[in-house]
């Protein structure tokens, strides 16, 4: 028998633990290194994309390539021989819940759409798409996707399945990096948007979005907005153009509808004859604190910014010395409306000699998360502006300290 004695047992030493924890936390870090290249290298590899194969001179039936979505209702060929045949492969699919209310469809302004009558043929798949009435060569591509409702589980589908003769928006490669973006309107409650394709003008996605918590009836009120994007890796990607349908006039109760429509340019900016709206703001000067109380009461009258006929508009305030700007607030986010009420109060600190120099820039902009805000209107309010009743609006309270006054004052460009 070998007694055991307390030295029977030798620790590793402290150098030797390092050394062991050093290696396996380098270790560690190789393969999350590794396992983030392998996901960015698919993300942004080019998709394969799939081609159609046209019907044969026999009277075939025109068929997909792998890479496809089999639709959920059989699709007749343009012969009338039969429907058109799919492999056996899904696209993608996602799903949203809808949480919102009734909508009320004479909120939508109709100016901005166009009435879905008549057919046109899709010349690369041979499907028999609805065209809109005044259908031109557009110079901005097409896009084809479709829409279905499914009654079992209360849901409403977009799947969109392509776009075709793009420009290029990419001139390095001599073409673009497409993605398209969705948005349920009025509400803009439902944002999706497709996968980016690399260096293609004719994109195909086949991607179907799913809106759960939609009631039939609700649908003759929302309308679809498309806008069509490249993708730039280096700077805000480039707006190609936009889609307005409205879903009024589409019969979903039976079998799924598949439209074309052209992509037409998106238009934000105000008509000439159209004015900017009006600003209610109140100043209050405090000498002593060398304090300037500026108040965001509301405003009126605001153009249309939206597809909807409304804006979202919110506004920005900037304190500027001698034409530098010193400090920039800005007010809460007003959705749909032309006529926001903000009533939010700002306190900003002047230089010790006075207002002499100082001026008072508001902007109000229309919030777009698609592209960037766009602004609606400016004001300028000191003693050096252009605009009269802005120069006595700013002589009243340098003349009146610690006393509030609120003016009405019209934006300008």
């Amino acid at each position: 028998m070998v007694e055991s004695t307390p030295h029977a047992h030798h620790l590793l030493s402290t150098p030797a633990l390092v050394g062991v924890c050093a290696t396996v936390i380098t270790i560690l870090l190789a393969l999350v290194v590794g396992i983030y290249r392998c996901f960015c290298r698919r993300r942004y590899s080019p998709v394969p994309y799939p081609a159609f194969k046209p019907p044969d001179e026999k009277g075939g039936k025109a068929s997909l390539a792998v890479g496809s979505i089999t639709p959920k209702s059989p699709l007749v060929s343009p012969s009338g021989e039969g429907p058109v045949s799919y492999p056996e492969k899904k696209s993608g699919t996602k799903s949203y819940l809808s949480t919102s209310s009734s909508i009320d469809p004479h909120t939508i302004d109709t100016k901005w759409y166009i009435e879905n009558e008549g057919v046109r043929k899709c010349e690369d798949s041979n499907i028999a798409y609805e065209k809109g009435e005044n259908e031109e060569s557009a110079q901005l591509g097409h896009l084809f996707f479709s829409v279905e409702y499914d009654f079992d589980k209360n849901a409403f589908m977009v799947t969109i399945h392509s776009a075709t003769d793009l420009p290029i928006k990419d001139p390095t490669t001599n073409s673009s990096d497409p993605y398209i973006k969705l948005c349920l309107l009025p509400e803009k409650k439902h944002k999706v948007k497709t996968r980016v394709l690399r260096k293609t003008q004719n994109p195909i996605y086949e991607e179907t979005f799913t809106f759960y918590g939609l009631h039939y009836n609700q649908l003759q009120g929302i309308t679809l907005h498309f806008v069509v994007l490249s993708f730039d890796r280096f700077s805000r990607d480039d707006v190609v153009g936009e889609i307005v349908v409205p879903l009024a006039n589409i019969d979903m109760s039976e079998t799924a509808v598949h439209l074309s429509r052209d992509i037409r340019t998106r238009n934000t900016k105000i008509p000439r004859n159209q004015g900017h709206g009006e600003l209610l703001v109140s100043l209050s000067y405090q000498p002593a604190a060398n304090r300037l109380t500026v108040v965001v009461l509301k405003a009126r009258n605001l153009p249309k910014m939206d597809v909807t006929g409304l804006s979202d508009p919110y506004v920005k305030i900037h304190l500027l010395y001698n034409n530098q700007r010193l400090a920039k607030k800005k007010t809460r986010l007003k959705k749909r409306t032309l006529n926001p009420v903000f009533n939010e109060s700002f306190l900003f600190d002047v230089p010790i000699e006075g207002l002499q120099n100082v001026s008072l820039e508001f902007q109000i902009l229309d919030h777009d998360r698609v592209t960037k805000n766009e602004i609606i209107g400016r004001l300028v309010i000191s003693s050096k502006t252009c605009g009269e009743d802005e120069r006595r609006h700013w002589k009243e309270i340098m003349e009146n300290p610690r006393k509030q006054i609120a003016e009405w004052h019209k934006l300008t460009e």
